[in-house]
């Protein structure tokens, strides 16, 4: 009986850990790497494309070049002043429009006949160009932030609104049931069921959101502006110091993604629940 038991452990004894998670290791190391690895070949094959070329640095600067007027121009401090002005016109219109966004969505969620009445021209709304409206308002409002803020919070406004709609509208009827039979108040099933619920989809459409908010900002410094991100491409260009250009729109992507990031940190932070129900 005991050699029977002993020939049953021995070979339990000598299970060896499974290869999948030493996979998902490699896996992730390889993830880390591969992004520094696939920018360091994208400037190395652009430097050797400038060298090979001969191009002029007007037509297409080296990433020295570009690397140098960055340098410069963080010194003497006119990237940061732009900069600053640009991100000002991104979090206001980002406020202003997540806020109508989330509290007209809310409204069409809850009332058929609101929806009927207002989704067709929310959505014929959406045909037309922010660039073609973007003049307009600077007639409008005139040339200062606020225009700048207006055609942020525009093109914000109906990726939130869309999934403000279809979150709360995704909240299972059974769920209702449940909170009306525990005498639940209005505000408890908004901010217990509604809330939480619609949440994930809420923070998928502002991911898209931040990144179009930078589109905004700088389609109304391209109309009409003294100052921010946008004016600073349209000067670097008619001075056709194109590595001027080449730093003011890698700064728009650190901050479109710096944005995303921030939105993704946030959406692991307050989903952490479905995590722990899964």
């Amino acid at each position: 009986m005991q050699e029977t038991i002993q020939s049953v452990k021995h070979p339990v004894a000598r299970i060896t850990p499974a290869p999948v998670a030493l996979g998902q290791r490699w896996r992730q190391r390889f993830d880390l790497l591969a992004i520094p690895a696939v920018l360091v070949i994208f400037v190395g094959s652009w430097q050797a494309m400038v060298w090979l070329g001969e191009y002029p640095t007007f037509i297409l600067p080296s990433p020295l070049d570009v690397a140098g007027s960055f340098g410069a121009n963080v010194v003497n401090g006119i990237l940061w002043r732009h900069a600053q002005a640009t991100l000002i016109e991104i979090f206001a219109g980002l406020t202003v429009g997540l806020t109508l966004a989330t509290g007209f969505g809310y409204l069409l969620a809850k009332s058929r006949l609101l929806n009927r009445l207002l989704a067709p021209y929310i959505v014929a709304s959406q045909s037309v160009p922010v660039v073609a409206i973007a003049p307009l308002l600077v007639i409008w409002f005139g040339p200062g932030r606020l225009s700048k803020v207006l055609i942020c919070a525009l093109i914000v406004f109906f990726p939130v609104l869309i999934n403000t709609v279809v979150g709360l509208r995704s909240v299972d009827e059974g769920l209702y049931d449940l909170m009306r039979s525990l005498k639940a108040s209005r505000w408890q099933m908004f901010w217990l069921l509604e809330a939480p619920a619609a949440l994930p989809i809420i923070l998928g459409g502002l991911k898209i959101s931040v990144t179009l908010s930078v589109i905004g900002a700088v389609v109304g410094e391209f109309v009409a502006s003294s100052e921010g991100l946008g004016f600073l491409i349209n000067q670097a260009r008619g001075l056709f110091n194109t590595p001027l250009v080449f730093v003011t729109i890698l700064t728009l992507v650190v901050i479109a993604l710096t944005l995303y990031s921030v939105v993704s940190w946030l959406e692991a932070r307050l989903l952490r629940w479905r995590g722990e129900t899964n």
